[in-house]
């Protein structure tokens, strides 16, 4: 599909002290490459994701914590790789079954909300919205530390430490509870939603699990690191950046964890919303994660992320629209 470009493309004011595009314009974004795979790419991610399919993750749903847009909010715990126990929400239709199941990522922000944001795009829908390892009050784990500047460097200097790569099999996990709680037709085709974090974690969790039908990923990070590692930012990308100057080897662990690069193996239905201006997370990273779908997608063409600016409300609310559409057409095939 044809992208959309904002309605008020004009330059943003800001004060940082780099140009958060990055000197690109919507043309050049759109020819923003995926970095090659590492030979042992999928054997890498397969084997990840069999060990996450093979855990009992023993979901319990604690009481009440509220009621809202259609849905009655509980806490939840599930356990995940490594046998960690981890919470979040779970949120249920107040009337009748769920007809719809979604997995909903977070941002580096974690959730701490008690009344977690609940883009549901469809009725009569159930959600999980999982904190994983180390992010927020309900994912808290010894020895992982909870800022984003300091998280998304733990364990890097080898892929099979790295908290990263952990995180995805949390929202593994996380559908392996929903699907347990969720009467089968629900369960048969599950959503994802994800946005920063969220979205860079959904690009590298959904090339190699068959319950998803549909995804929306929104400003998503980790695409494409070679060339964001030449980017400054104001998110984890810079403490990546750093990183990655006194040890200059990471880059091999990085390979395994490019949102752009597992994205070429993503050929469900993706609707991606990228920025063309954001502080925190590079827009080429953005729209190296939207180039390389092979499959069904969409662009929303977002005039900023992670920023303030006076047509965030429309915009927001055309991308609304559009994931009901979009998860409409695909999770009602």
């Amino acid at each position: 599909m044809t992208p959309r470009s904002p309605a008020t493309p004009g330059p943003l004011a800001h004060d940082f002290p780099f140009d958060p595009a990055h000197g690109y314009g919507l043309d050049g974004l759109l020819r923003i490459p995926a970095p090659a795979a590492p030979e042992d790419f999928a054997d890498f991610w397969s084997a990840r994701y069999a060990e996450a399919r093979a855990v009992d993750t023993a979901p319990e749903i604690g009481p009440a914590e509220g009621e809202r847009d259609g849905v009655r909010l509980h806490g939840v715990s599930f356990t995940s790789v490594g046998g960690i126990r981890l919470g979040g929400w779970l949120a249920l239709p107040l009337d009748g079954p769920a007809e719809h199941g979604f997995v909903i990522g977070h941002g580096y922000g974690g959730r701490d909300a008690a009344a977690p944001e609940l883009p549901l795009p469809l009725p009569r829908s159930a959600a999980i919205l999982p904190c994983v390892r180390g992010m927020g009050t309900r994912g808290s784990l010894a020895g992982v530390p909870g800022d984003a500047a300091s998280h998304v460097l733990h364990g890097i200097t080898s892929r099979d430490t790295y908290v990263i790569g952990g995180c995805v099999t949390d929202l593994w996990c996380a559908a392996s509870a929903l699907a347990e709680l969720l009467p089968p037709p629900a369960a048969a085709g599950l959503g994802y939603l994800g946005e920063s974090f969220g979205g860079g974690l959904g690009a590298l969790a959904l090339p190699w699990d068959g319950r998803f039908a549909a995804a929306q990923l929104t400003v998503p990070t980790f695409g494409n690191h070679p060339l964001r590692l030449t980017l400054p930012c104001t998110g984890s990308g810079e403490s990546v950046r750093a990183y990655h100057r006194e040890h200059p080897a990471v880059t091999d662990v990085l390979r395994y964890f490019d949102a752009a690069t597992a994205a070429a193996r993503l050929e469900l239905p993706t609707l991606v919303a990228a920025a063309l201006f954001d502080p925190s997370v590079p827009p080429p990273g953005q729209f190296a994660v939207y180039n390389a779908l092979p499959g069904p997608r969409e662009l929303q063409v977002l005039r900023a992320g992670h920023f303030r600016y006076a047509d965030e409300a429309e915009e927001a609310a055309e991308l609304r629209g559009r994931r009901e559409r979009f998860f409409g057409q695909w999770l009602r095939a």
